[in-house]
């Protein structure tokens, strides 16, 4: 096997030594050989040490994808124990689920892959030129391992642009159908595969919508940016009095309603689309000598994530304490504020302070009663600090 190496800079090194697979342009010292996008190249530390293979691509900032720490082809045989590792990781966490994430990119150690299984569907989205060039031998390997009855491409997302990707959305095998009805903790969510969100669930989210529903029994429920009612139904099922879904999206509301009917919950789930900024600061505004009356006893904030760069950050920490602000306004004392960041960027200390600010301005009184993170088939490693992005928080109000 004959690579060209890519020679990095003093320095450079460790974080690639520990486990880290990005190898960003600036940190190469220089290439020993001609090396076309797409293709595997060695990496070595500027004392000659091999730190691993992967994908290079002289387009993108990040120049490499490091996918193993050894010499290894990159080959049919390696993405097919590649995959059953991950499939194995699955069947280990959530033996009995039926729609999970597969390949979690970096996590997985695929990185620039992502493969969801939707019962007998499989949503796949590659987001590096490596794994594009590759897919045709990606599909050929799921349907080997798992015998799906379809795939689908879903690579519509932002990040193929960094890589000189086109945008695609198409059917790579059998046929598509217009809707699939997905289970999830016991529930039956009617999911649009080729339009939907991500590819076409949040399903990062799964174990939360349950955790967060054990606050639910008795409760009136506001479930701000609930999508297709992930959190609204959990708690609807879990004995709500009452859930109101808001989200911006008409589509996404439509599907909300129509997964309240199938799972016998429609009489105490009511969805708007609405900004749910707006929403909530026309209710919690008052005017002089009035009193605001707080009506919710359970207030879920999942909201999409508020910045992609590090440069946005201190825009994205003003919209999350607006958002927290008017929020703990309609929050009951007693209640229950459940919260979430999917952002990279914020961290969950950095979090918690906005929320305390949030507090410290709506003069509340918090009480942390419970963390969150991310679904056990989104796996968390350290070394790669891209890999835990969700983190979330209830607090309930102690005045």
């Amino acid at each position: 096997m004959n690579l060209a190496t890519a020679l990095l800079k003093p320095g450079e090194a460790d974080r690639h030594a520990a486990g880290h697979p990005w190898v960003f342009s600036n940190s190469i010292l220089r290439l020993t050989g001609a090396v076309a996008d797409g293709d595997v190249v060695q990496v070595k530390d500027h004392r000659q040490r091999l730190l691993g293979v992967g994908f290079y691509n002289s387009k993108s900032k990040i120049s490499i994808r490091l996918l193993s720490p050894d010499r290894v082809a990159i080959d049919r045989s390696f993405f097919e124990h590649r995959l059953r590792s991950a499939l194995a990781v699955r069947q280990k966490h959530l033996p009995e689920a039926t729609s999970y994430r597969l390949v979690n990119g970096e996590s997985d150690f695929l990185s620039g892959l992502i493969v969801d299984r939707y019962e007998d569907v499989l949503v796949l989205q590659t987001s590096s030129l490596g794994m594009d060039i590759r897919k045709a031998e990606i599909v050929s390997v799921l349907r080997d391992v798992l015998n799906p009855r379809v795939i689908i491409e879903r690579n519509d997302q932002a990040a193929r642009k960094f890589e000189s990707l086109p945008v695609t959305n198409d059917v790579l095998f059998g046929d598509a159908p217009a809707s699939l009805p997905v289970k999830l903790n016991g529930l039956v969510f009617d999911v649009d595969l080729q339009a939907g969100h991500k590819t076409g669930l949040y399903l990062d989210q799964v174990a939360n919508w349950q955790a967060v529903a054990q606050a639910a029994r008795d409760a009136v429920v506001l479930d701000c940016f609930s999508f297709v009612g992930g959190f609204a139904l959990h708690a609807a099922r879990a004995g709500a009095r009452s859930v109101l879904g808001l989200d911006q999206s008409a589509d996404a509301i439509a599907a909300a309603n129509r997964n309240a009917v199938v799972n016998g919950v429609a009489e105490r789930c009511q969805f708007e689309a609405a900004n749910v900024f707006d929403w909530l600061k026309a209710r919690s505004m008052t005017g002089p000598h009035e009193k605001l009356v707080p009506q919710f006893d359970l207030i879920i904030l999942d909201p999409p994530s508020f910045t992609r760069t590090r440069a946005a950050v201190a825009d994205a920490l003003r919209g999350y304490k607006e958002i927290h602000l008017r929020a703990l306004k309609l929050l009951k004392p007693g209640g229950t504020l459940a919260t979430f960041c999917c952002s990279h960027h914020v961290d969950s200390v950095l979090f918690q302070e906005v929320i305390l600010s949030a507090a410290f301005d709506a003069r509340r009184m918090l009480r942390r009663v419970a963390t969150y993170s991310q679904a056990l088939d989104h796996p968390v490693i350290p070394a790669i600090p891209e890999t835990e992005y969700l983190k979330g928080f209830a607090f309930e109000a102690v005045r």
